[in-house]
């Protein structure tokens, strides 16, 4: 198996395990063939951003239990799709990225840099 690595070139750290968070629910933002969002950005959520995301049409903060799906609310971690994170910071709304979580494939997308600049944590959780 291929070591994960996070956007720093180290392995890849957990976002966060409550609650389960990431494509696979493994509680990494993890991702595959499969992962066509590419949820690989851990975010550290805040009102202003899930406010942002519901109104663009990707509600995170309203439960669904039919999908096993608690709600993310403020101050939690979540894997993000990188897109959804582009569209955010490009609209000034970008929440703060954990860096040690968030998979390198990330920067495919999205210029170290603007992490850089919203990092919120330097270690693992």
């Amino acid at each position: 198996m291929l070591q994960r690595l996070n956007v720093l070139g180290a392995p890849l750290g957990i976002c966060s395990n409550a609650p389960k968070t990431g494509f696979y629910r493994n509680g990494c933002c993890d991702t595959g063939e499969e992962d066509t969002g590419q949820h690989t950005v851990c975010i550290l959520a805040n009102e202003e951003f899930l406010a942002f995301s519901k109104a663009s049409g990707n509600d995170l903060s309203t439960p669904m239990p039919q999908f096993g799906f608690p709600g993310v609310k403020p101050g939690e971690r979540w894997c993000l799709c990188v897109l959804r994170w582009k569209e955010a910071l490009d609209a000034g709304m970008a929440p703060g990225v954990v860096l040690e979580a968030t998979h390198e494939e990330a920067l495919k997308y999205v210029r170290l840099e603007d992490l850089l600049t919203h990092a919120v944590s330097r270690s693992v959780c």
